[in-house]
Protein backbone atom coordinates (compact mmCIF):
# COMPACT_ATOMS: atom_id res chain seq x y z
CA UNK A 1 0.00 0.00 0.00
CA UNK A 2 2.88 2.41 0.79
CA UNK A 3 4.28 1.90 -2.72
CA UNK A 4 0.91 2.65 -4.34
CA UNK A 5 0.48 5.72 -2.13
CA UNK A 6 3.94 6.94 -3.10
CA UNK A 7 3.21 6.50 -6.82
CA UNK A 8 -0.13 8.29 -6.44
CA UNK A 9 1.54 11.19 -4.63
CA UNK A 10 4.17 11.54 -7.37
CA UNK A 11 1.49 11.59 -10.06
CA UNK A 12 -0.48 14.20 -8.08
CA UNK A 13 2.65 16.36 -7.81
CA UNK A 14 3.16 16.09 -11.56
CA UNK A 15 -0.46 17.03 -12.23
CA UNK A 16 -0.16 20.05 -9.96
CA UNK A 17 3.06 21.13 -11.67
CA UNK A 18 1.53 20.69 -15.10
CA UNK A 19 -1.49 22.76 -14.12
CA UNK A 20 0.76 25.57 -12.93
CA UNK A 21 2.73 25.42 -16.17
CA UNK A 22 -0.42 25.53 -18.27
CA UNK A 23 -1.60 28.63 -16.46
CA UNK A 24 1.82 30.22 -16.85
CA UNK A 25 1.81 29.36 -20.57
CA UNK A 26 -1.49 31.08 -21.14
CA UNK A 27 -0.49 34.16 -19.15
CA UNK A 28 2.93 34.34 -20.80
CA UNK A 29 1.36 34.14 -24.23
CA UNK A 30 -0.30 37.47 -23.51
CA UNK A 31 2.78 39.11 -22.01
CA UNK A 32 4.52 41.96 -23.74
CA UNK A 33 8.26 42.24 -24.40
CA UNK A 34 8.42 44.87 -21.67
CA UNK A 35 7.41 42.44 -18.90
CA UNK A 36 9.90 41.49 -16.16
CA UNK A 37 10.63 38.23 -17.97
CA UNK A 38 11.65 40.06 -21.14
CA UNK A 39 14.49 39.33 -23.48
CA UNK A 40 16.77 41.11 -25.90
CA UNK A 41 17.79 39.61 -29.22
CA UNK A 42 19.28 36.14 -28.92
CA UNK A 43 22.15 34.78 -30.93
CA UNK A 44 22.29 31.51 -32.78
CA UNK A 45 23.69 28.24 -31.57
CA UNK A 46 26.24 25.76 -32.88
CA UNK A 47 26.46 22.05 -32.35
CA UNK A 48 28.62 21.21 -29.34
CA UNK A 49 30.68 18.97 -31.60
CA UNK A 50 31.45 21.79 -34.04
CA UNK A 51 32.33 24.59 -31.62
CA UNK A 52 35.87 25.83 -32.40
CA UNK A 53 38.54 25.21 -29.80
CA UNK A 54 38.46 27.92 -27.15
CA UNK A 55 41.57 30.13 -26.92
CA UNK A 56 41.43 30.04 -23.10
CA UNK A 57 39.68 28.23 -20.27
CA UNK A 58 35.98 29.14 -20.13
CA UNK A 59 36.32 32.26 -22.29
CA UNK A 60 32.65 33.21 -21.97
CA UNK A 61 32.94 33.27 -18.19
CA UNK A 62 34.01 36.56 -16.64
CA UNK A 63 36.78 36.64 -14.07
CA UNK A 64 35.20 36.25 -10.68
CA UNK A 65 34.29 33.91 -7.83
CA UNK A 66 32.31 31.42 -9.95
CA UNK A 67 34.90 30.91 -12.69
CA UNK A 68 37.75 30.76 -10.18
CA UNK A 69 35.89 28.17 -8.06
CA UNK A 70 35.29 25.92 -11.06
CA UNK A 71 38.90 26.03 -12.24
CA UNK A 72 40.24 25.50 -8.73
CA UNK A 73 37.91 22.54 -8.17
CA UNK A 74 38.88 20.84 -11.44
CA UNK A 75 42.55 21.43 -10.70
CA UNK A 76 42.19 19.93 -7.21
CA UNK A 77 40.46 16.70 -8.25
CA UNK A 78 42.73 16.06 -11.24
CA UNK A 79 46.13 16.66 -9.59
CA UNK A 80 47.61 13.23 -9.01
CA UNK A 81 49.46 12.54 -5.81
CA UNK A 82 47.40 14.97 -3.73
CA UNK A 83 44.74 14.18 -1.06
CA UNK A 84 42.06 15.85 -3.22
CA UNK A 85 42.73 13.70 -6.29
CA UNK A 86 39.75 11.75 -7.62
CA UNK A 87 40.20 8.95 -10.21
CA UNK A 88 38.58 9.64 -13.62
CA UNK A 89 36.01 6.86 -13.17
CA UNK A 90 34.58 8.74 -10.19
CA UNK A 91 34.48 12.18 -11.78
CA UNK A 92 30.75 12.57 -12.32
CA UNK A 93 29.11 15.92 -13.15
CA UNK A 94 25.32 16.30 -13.35
CA UNK A 95 23.41 19.18 -14.92
CA UNK A 96 19.77 20.11 -14.86
CA UNK A 97 18.53 20.98 -18.36
CA UNK A 98 15.70 23.55 -18.30
CA UNK A 99 17.07 26.88 -17.11
CA UNK A 100 20.55 25.44 -16.55
CA UNK A 101 21.69 24.36 -20.01
CA UNK A 102 19.08 26.20 -22.08
CA UNK A 103 16.32 28.77 -21.54
CA UNK A 104 12.99 27.80 -20.02
CA UNK A 105 10.74 30.87 -20.16
CA UNK A 106 7.88 31.53 -20.69
CA UNK A 107 7.16 27.78 -20.46
CA UNK A 108 9.28 24.64 -20.37
CA UNK A 109 9.98 23.89 -24.02
CA UNK A 110 8.89 20.27 -23.81
CA UNK A 111 5.52 21.32 -22.46
CA UNK A 112 5.02 23.50 -25.54
CA UNK A 113 5.69 20.40 -27.62
CA UNK A 114 3.18 18.35 -25.63
CA UNK A 115 0.48 20.99 -26.04
CA UNK A 116 1.19 21.16 -29.77
CA UNK A 117 0.73 17.38 -29.86
CA UNK A 118 -2.75 17.79 -28.39
CA UNK A 119 -3.66 20.33 -31.06
CA UNK A 120 -2.22 18.13 -33.81
CA UNK A 121 -4.19 15.13 -32.54
CA UNK A 122 -7.47 17.02 -32.31
CA UNK A 123 -8.73 16.13 -35.84
CA UNK A 124 -8.54 12.45 -34.89
CA UNK A 125 -10.62 13.13 -31.78
CA UNK A 126 -13.79 14.99 -32.80
CA UNK A 127 -15.19 14.17 -29.38
CA UNK A 128 -12.72 16.67 -27.90
CA UNK A 129 -14.65 19.56 -29.43
CA UNK A 130 -17.20 19.23 -26.62
CA UNK A 131 -14.53 18.68 -23.97
CA UNK A 132 -14.28 21.73 -21.66
CA UNK A 133 -10.61 21.02 -21.06
CA UNK A 134 -9.80 21.05 -24.78
CA UNK A 135 -11.80 24.22 -25.33
CA UNK A 136 -9.94 25.90 -22.47
CA UNK A 137 -6.61 24.77 -23.88
CA UNK A 138 -7.43 25.91 -27.41
CA UNK A 139 -8.66 29.28 -26.14
CA UNK A 140 -5.69 29.84 -23.79
CA UNK A 141 -8.20 30.45 -21.01
CA UNK A 142 -6.35 30.35 -17.65
CA UNK A 143 -9.50 30.55 -15.54
CA UNK A 144 -11.05 27.60 -17.35
CA UNK A 145 -7.81 25.62 -17.26
CA UNK A 146 -7.60 26.05 -13.50
CA UNK A 147 -10.76 24.02 -13.15
CA UNK A 148 -9.79 21.36 -15.71
CA UNK A 149 -6.33 20.29 -14.54
CA UNK A 150 -6.77 16.52 -14.59
CA UNK A 151 -8.76 16.54 -17.81
CA UNK A 152 -6.10 18.58 -19.57
CA UNK A 153 -3.42 16.14 -18.42
CA UNK A 154 -5.52 13.27 -19.76
CA UNK A 155 -5.63 14.94 -23.18
CA UNK A 156 -1.88 15.47 -23.14
CA UNK A 157 -1.28 11.84 -22.11
CA UNK A 158 -3.51 10.55 -24.91
CA UNK A 159 -1.92 12.80 -27.53
CA UNK A 160 1.61 11.82 -26.50
CA UNK A 161 0.99 8.10 -26.11
CA UNK A 162 -0.11 5.10 -28.16
CA UNK A 163 2.72 5.46 -30.66
CA UNK A 164 5.93 3.48 -30.78
CA UNK A 165 9.04 4.99 -29.27
CA UNK A 166 10.46 5.40 -32.79
CA UNK A 167 7.34 7.26 -33.93
CA UNK A 168 7.55 9.51 -30.88
CA UNK A 169 11.23 10.15 -31.57
CA UNK A 170 10.36 11.20 -35.12
CA UNK A 171 7.58 13.49 -33.85
CA UNK A 172 10.00 15.25 -31.49
CA UNK A 173 12.62 15.67 -34.23
CA UNK A 174 10.05 17.10 -36.64
CA UNK A 175 8.78 19.55 -34.02
CA UNK A 176 12.26 20.74 -33.06
CA UNK A 177 13.00 21.35 -36.74
CA UNK A 178 10.09 23.75 -37.21
CA UNK A 179 9.06 25.10 -33.78
CA UNK A 180 10.35 28.48 -32.65
CA UNK A 181 10.37 30.36 -29.38
CA UNK A 182 7.31 32.67 -29.21
CA UNK A 183 9.33 35.79 -28.32
CA UNK A 184 12.83 35.10 -29.63
CA UNK A 185 11.53 33.54 -32.87
CA UNK A 186 14.42 31.08 -32.97
CA UNK A 187 14.52 27.27 -32.82
CA UNK A 188 14.54 26.02 -29.25
CA UNK A 189 17.82 24.17 -29.70
CA UNK A 190 19.48 27.52 -30.47
CA UNK A 191 18.66 28.78 -26.99
CA UNK A 192 21.44 26.92 -25.18
CA UNK A 193 23.98 28.72 -23.04
CA UNK A 194 27.46 29.23 -24.49
CA UNK A 195 29.16 29.36 -21.05
CA UNK A 196 27.63 25.98 -20.20
CA UNK A 197 28.74 24.44 -23.49
CA UNK A 198 32.26 25.53 -22.58
CA UNK A 199 31.95 24.13 -19.08
CA UNK A 200 30.72 20.76 -20.34
CA UNK A 201 33.65 20.55 -22.76
CA UNK A 202 36.12 21.68 -20.08
CA UNK A 203 34.94 19.02 -17.65
CA UNK A 204 35.10 16.26 -20.26
CA UNK A 205 38.60 17.37 -21.25
CA UNK A 206 39.56 16.79 -17.62
CA UNK A 207 38.19 13.28 -17.35
CA UNK A 208 34.65 14.01 -16.16
CA UNK A 209 31.60 12.15 -17.39
CA UNK A 210 28.75 14.64 -17.88
CA UNK A 211 25.09 13.75 -17.35
CA UNK A 212 21.78 15.54 -17.75
CA UNK A 213 19.45 15.03 -14.77
CA UNK A 214 16.20 16.79 -15.60
CA UNK A 215 12.49 16.84 -14.89
CA UNK A 216 11.95 16.68 -18.66
CA UNK A 217 11.46 13.28 -20.23
CA UNK A 218 14.35 11.19 -21.46
CA UNK A 219 12.68 10.74 -24.88
CA UNK A 220 12.56 14.48 -25.51
CA UNK A 221 16.11 15.28 -24.38
CA UNK A 222 17.81 12.31 -26.01
CA UNK A 223 16.85 13.62 -29.44
CA UNK A 224 19.16 16.65 -29.25
CA UNK A 225 21.46 16.16 -26.23
CA UNK A 226 24.36 14.56 -28.08
CA UNK A 227 24.27 16.95 -31.02
CA UNK A 228 23.85 20.09 -28.92
CA UNK A 229 25.62 19.28 -25.64
CA UNK A 230 27.89 16.38 -26.57
CA UNK A 231 26.05 14.21 -24.03
CA UNK A 232 25.09 10.75 -25.41
CA UNK A 233 21.59 9.33 -24.83
CA UNK A 234 22.74 6.83 -22.19
CA UNK A 235 23.86 9.78 -20.05
CA UNK A 236 20.45 11.46 -20.04
CA UNK A 237 18.36 10.92 -16.91
CA UNK A 238 14.80 12.24 -16.87
CA UNK A 239 11.16 11.60 -16.20
CA UNK A 240 9.50 8.79 -18.15
CA UNK A 241 6.18 7.28 -19.15
CA UNK A 242 5.41 3.58 -19.09
CA UNK A 243 6.64 1.75 -22.19
CA UNK A 244 5.47 -1.76 -23.05
CA UNK A 245 6.76 -4.41 -25.45
CA UNK A 246 4.39 -5.23 -28.30
CA UNK A 247 4.28 -6.92 -31.71
CA UNK A 248 3.10 -4.69 -34.54
CA UNK A 249 2.90 -6.02 -38.08
CA UNK A 250 4.91 -9.01 -36.93
CA UNK A 251 7.75 -6.83 -35.63
CA UNK A 252 8.83 -6.37 -31.99
CA UNK A 253 8.47 -2.79 -30.84
CA UNK A 254 8.08 -0.58 -27.78
CA UNK A 255 4.85 1.37 -27.31
CA UNK A 256 4.22 4.38 -25.07
CA UNK A 257 1.34 4.18 -22.61
CA UNK A 258 -0.45 7.12 -20.93
CA UNK A 259 0.98 6.34 -17.49
CA UNK A 260 3.74 7.99 -15.49
CA UNK A 261 6.68 5.70 -14.76
CA UNK A 262 9.13 7.98 -12.94
CA UNK A 263 9.24 11.69 -12.05
CA UNK A 264 12.82 12.94 -12.12
CA UNK A 265 12.29 16.18 -10.25
CA UNK A 266 12.95 17.38 -6.71
CA UNK A 267 13.61 14.34 -4.50
CA UNK A 268 13.39 12.15 -7.58
CA UNK A 269 16.68 13.48 -8.92
CA UNK A 270 18.98 11.80 -6.37
CA UNK A 271 16.99 8.61 -6.90
CA UNK A 272 17.49 8.86 -10.65
CA UNK A 273 21.21 9.46 -10.15
CA UNK A 274 21.51 6.42 -7.91
CA UNK A 275 19.54 4.17 -10.26
CA UNK A 276 21.29 5.23 -13.45
CA UNK A 277 24.80 6.17 -12.40
CA UNK A 278 25.49 4.37 -9.13
CA UNK A 279 27.97 7.04 -8.04
CA UNK A 280 27.51 10.28 -6.12
CA UNK A 281 28.39 13.25 -8.36
CA UNK A 282 31.33 15.50 -7.60
CA UNK A 283 29.66 18.45 -9.33
CA UNK A 284 25.99 19.40 -9.65
CA UNK A 285 24.59 22.41 -11.48
CA UNK A 286 20.97 23.54 -11.25
CA UNK A 287 18.86 26.68 -11.31
CA UNK A 288 15.69 26.11 -9.31
CA UNK A 289 14.08 24.56 -6.26
CA UNK A 290 13.50 21.44 -8.36
CA UNK A 291 17.27 20.91 -8.23
CA UNK A 292 17.63 21.40 -4.47
CA UNK A 293 17.79 17.73 -3.51
CA UNK A 294 20.30 16.97 -6.28
CA UNK A 295 22.51 19.77 -4.98
CA UNK A 296 22.13 18.58 -1.39
CA UNK A 297 22.98 15.02 -2.38
CA UNK A 298 26.12 16.17 -4.16
CA UNK A 299 27.24 18.44 -1.33
CA UNK A 300 26.74 15.79 1.38
CA UNK A 301 30.15 14.13 1.06
CA UNK A 302 33.66 14.49 2.45
CA UNK A 303 35.34 14.35 -0.98
CA UNK A 304 35.90 17.55 -2.98
CA UNK A 305 32.64 18.63 -4.55
CA UNK A 306 31.04 21.67 -6.16
CA UNK A 307 27.39 22.74 -6.10
CA UNK A 308 26.38 25.56 -8.46
CA UNK A 309 23.14 27.45 -9.06
CA UNK A 310 22.34 29.65 -12.07
CA UNK A 311 20.57 32.87 -11.10
CA UNK A 312 18.50 34.31 -13.95
CA UNK A 313 19.06 38.01 -13.29
CA UNK A 314 19.66 39.32 -16.81
CA UNK A 315 16.46 40.67 -18.34
CA UNK A 316 18.40 42.47 -21.07
CA UNK A 317 20.05 39.38 -22.58
CA UNK A 318 17.78 36.58 -21.35
CA UNK A 319 15.13 36.63 -18.59
CA UNK A 320 15.00 37.86 -14.99
CA UNK A 321 13.13 35.73 -12.44
CA UNK A 322 13.65 33.86 -9.17
CA UNK A 323 11.48 33.61 -6.03
CA UNK A 324 8.09 34.46 -7.50
CA UNK A 325 8.38 32.74 -10.88
CA UNK A 326 5.94 29.98 -11.81
CA UNK A 327 8.63 28.55 -14.10
CA UNK A 328 12.03 27.69 -12.62
CA UNK A 329 11.28 29.14 -9.19
CA UNK A 330 14.49 29.81 -7.25
CA UNK A 331 13.66 30.31 -3.59
CA UNK A 332 14.65 27.55 -1.15
CA UNK A 333 17.66 26.53 -3.24
CA UNK A 334 18.88 30.13 -3.33
CA UNK A 335 18.64 30.43 0.45
CA UNK A 336 20.45 27.14 0.98
CA UNK A 337 23.15 28.09 -1.51
CA UNK A 338 23.86 31.25 0.45
CA UNK A 339 23.78 29.45 3.78
CA UNK A 340 26.06 26.60 2.72
CA UNK A 341 28.47 28.42 0.46
CA UNK A 342 27.34 26.94 -2.83
CA UNK A 343 28.31 28.94 -5.91
CA UNK A 344 25.54 31.20 -7.22
CA UNK A 345 26.28 32.07 -10.86
CA UNK A 346 24.90 35.43 -11.94
CA UNK A 347 24.02 35.41 -15.63
CA UNK A 348 24.38 39.18 -15.62
CA UNK A 349 27.75 39.37 -13.86
CA UNK A 350 29.46 36.03 -14.56
CA UNK A 351 28.70 35.39 -18.24
CA UNK A 352 30.15 37.49 -21.07
CA UNK A 353 27.59 36.08 -23.49
CA UNK A 354 24.42 34.04 -23.10
CA UNK A 355 23.86 32.30 -26.44
CA UNK A 356 26.51 31.22 -28.98
CA UNK A 357 26.89 33.31 -32.10
CA UNK A 358 28.13 30.88 -34.76
CA UNK A 359 25.04 28.89 -35.72
CA UNK A 360 25.30 26.45 -38.57
CA UNK A 361 29.08 26.05 -38.32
Amino acid sequence: MDRHRSIRQRVERLLALAATLLAAFVIAGCASPGDSASVAGAQSVPSARTTPAAPAILPSWREGTARAAIIRFVDDVTREGTPSYVPPAERIAVFDNDGTLWSEQPLYFQFVFMIDQVKAAAPKHPEWRNNPAFRALAAHDPAALAGQQKEVMKLIAIANSGMTVDEYDSAIRAWLTTAKHPKLERPYTELVYQPQLELLAYLRANGFKTYIVSGGTIEFMRVFAERVYGIPPEQVIGSSQVVKYDMRDGKPTLVREPKIDFVDDGPGKPVGIYRNIGRRPLLAFGNSDGDLQMLQYTAAQARPHLALVVHHDDAAREFAYDRQSKIGKLDRAWDEARAKGWIVVSMKDDWNVIYPSNAGQ
